[in-house]
């Protein structure tokens, strides 16, 4: 029988990515934690944690980790079914992995109600479409919005639509780089904007174009920020259509080739036997997420 006192211990470590804040977040010293780790790896009999900044898990731990983040969720569907069961003095948290796109445009539309009714904190780790997985795999998040189509062993995906991106720059930009036109070896020269190491887009937006191999380009981990440097005049860059009306309206952000666009693919993980509250959240994101992202049909 598993000590869930332990299981907190880890998942908190991990969570809050070190001894220290774990231990806060607990009302425990940091030795106390500390202890609670290692008895949890001698009732395994192998180690849940590498002791690394941040401490990571190891396979096991990774194991343990999904299996507490379900418990708790089930936990709180039996707290609502057993009123004097429910001794829970602050609402339940509930940990999302998110890409900085999405929640700078639907997803607090898509939320906000499910929160109010079902009294419910988030807090949410920004990831870039591409790796947000790895969160869930790694047993920190209950759900994880993102580009992946397959879940993790013990979740589901559901997919929600795509998010529409435009080749932008403001009109004194372009009069500066793309006098004689925009064209592929121009796009090359002139510098861009990147949301992070691992945003891919710009380079599969210029492979397109039958452009590979390097390319300057500012590198800008916010998806408010990144509009900002573009309507700003210092590079050019994909942008959620979504994200953007306003400026295009505006003439403040021009699409620099207007027939050609990408569309990621953004799908809703989450675990199996998450409860009753993560089967209402999906409900609520598959109906928000129809209005708002553009529905890609299914190839043949």
């Amino acid at each position: 029988m598993f000590d869930y006192k332990l299981l907190a211990a880890l998942a908190a470590v991990v969570e809050q990515a070190g001894f220290e804040r774990a231990a806060q977040v607990l009302g425990l010293s940091q030795s106390a934690v500390s202890q609670r780790i290692k008895l949890l790896e001698a009732r395994v009999g192998q180690p849940v944690l590498v002791r690394a900044t941040p401490p990571a898990p190891t396979e096991i731990g990774r194991r343990l980790l999904n299996h507490v983040q379900q418990v708790r969720l089930l936990e709180r569907d039996l707290q609502g079914q057993v009123p004097g069961l429910d001794e829970q003095a602050l609402p339940e948290r509930l940990r999302i992995a998110i890409n900085a796109d999405s929640l700078a445009t639907w997803w607090a539309a898509a939320t906000a109600e499910f929160c109010a009714t079902q009294q419910v904190l988030m807090e949410l780790v920004v990831e870039d479409q591409e790796v947000g997985l790895k969160r869930m795999r790694a047993g920190e998040v209950a759900g994880c919005v993102c580009a992946a189509e397959r879940p993790v062993a013990g979740a589901r995906s559901l997919a929600l639509g795509a998010m529409r991106y435009r080749a932008l720059a403001s009109p004194a930009f372009i009069a500066r780089h793309f006098a004689a036109g925009v064209s592929a070896d121009a796009l090359v020269r002139a510098p861009a904007i990147v949301y992070g190491p691992d945003d891919q887009l710009q380079h599969r937006y210029l492979a397109g174009l039958g452009v590979t191999g390097a390319f300057a380009y500012h590198l800008c981990p916010s998806s408010e920020g990144f509009v900002r440097l573009a309507e700003g005049g210092l590079g050019w860059g994909l942008v959620p259509e979504l994200q953007v009306r306003e400026e295009l309206a505006s003439g403040r952000l021009v699409d620099l080739l207007p027939e050609r666009c990408i569309d990621v693919p953004l799908y809703w993980h989450h675990w199996r036997n998450g409860g009753e509250l993560l089967g209402e959240l999906t409900e609520r994101l598959r109906r928000a997420a129809g209005g708002a992202l553009v529905q890609v049909q299914p190839g043949p």
